[in-house]
């Protein structure tokens, strides 16, 4: 169609002015994300990325028919994954995506007063419908893998922070603390059960402090998995201490009928770690006093 093989060849010579105009009417009041950064960096990866759409938008014009979210999908990938987009608000994102689509219906206007008489309404108006379509298929697909990348990442996160927020600390070749921070819900209960029984099998722990007294609630549910973890641990041949019960916790675990007669307990991490000194003090004077009799 001659109409928007005119306009692609009208659209190539704005390229870099389209992106300069939207640039310098940017809303950079906006208290967080990639518009109202002052890095030079940021400013000129923002304009290039801004440029490089209208690149893409530009082929269409001249080849159109063509598979509009394959001609994108390499951009809306960059874009979604861009560290400086994914700290900014979604709706910021998606207001330029329609200030820019704006842009491209006002160069419609300049096109056809320019080109007076020369189409027919018909075919102007195929160009604005081309470029509402496009920019819906673009904004649609670009807010489902800004979604995606997001969930992906926060589910890497929330791992990582599993992993940190349970680690079983050595502090001699038998013997390990795992400090427990914070709301213990049912997720992260099962995560410590697993994760505490792999570390201490891999790291051939025989005694471990469990320290609760940064922990501030527990519901029943969580309770009784936290001294599933004690028992479990029994069977692989792991002795447990605990440390810093609250009387909160202490309360749950008497009303679920848990006893503590096979359970060894401590006010505090401090108290339970001296103890163990002291007992693997006693052991070695009794093991160098017996070699001194043989």
């Amino acid at each position: 169609m001659q109409v928007s093989k005119d306009f692609y060849e009208y659209m190539t010579e704005r390229t870099w002015q389209l992106t300069e105009s939207w640039y310098e009417s940017l809303d950079k009041s906006d208290p967080t994300g990639v518009y109202n950064s002052q890095d030079p960096k940021v400013i000129q990866t923002l304009k290039r990325q801004n440029h490089e759409f209208h690149e893409q938008f530009c082929v269409l014009f001249k080849d159109v028919g063509q598979d509009t979210l394959l001609n994108f999908e390499n951009w809306i990938e960059q874009i979604a994954k861009d560290e400086e987009h994914l700290q900014t608000p979604i709706h910021y994102i998606l207001r330029e995506f329609f200030r820019t689509q704006d842009q491209y219906l006002e160069i419609v206007k300049d096109f056809t007063r320019e080109h007076q008489n020369r189409f027919s309404p018909e075919e102007i108006e195929f160009l604005s419908e081309l470029i509402i379509q496009t920019f819906s298929l673009v904004i649609s697909k670009f807010a489902e893998e800004n979604y995606e990348y997001s969930q992906r990442r926060l589910g890497a996160q929330q791992e990582m922070i599993k992993e940190l927020s349970s680690p079983i600390i050595l502090i001699d070749e038998k013997t390990g603390v795992l400090p427990l921070i914070g709301d213990i819900d049912t997720g992260r209960a099962k995560y410590i059960l697993e994760n505490t029984l792999a570390e201490c099998a891999e790291k051939n722990v025989e005694h471990l402090f469990i320290d609760l007294s940064g922990v501030i609630m527990v519901d029943t549910m969580v309770a009784h998995q936290l001294f599933q973890i004690i028992d479990s641990l029994g069977l692989i041949g792991v002795k447990c201490t605990l440390s810093g019960i609250r009387p909160e916790i202490a309360q749950t675990a008497v009303q679920l009928g848990i006893a503590f007669d096979n359970i060894s307990t401590t006010s505090t991490l401090a108290k339970a770690l001296n103890k163990s000194r002291k007992r693997i003090e006693v052991k070695s004077e009794d093991y160098f006093r017996f070699q001194a009799v043989e």
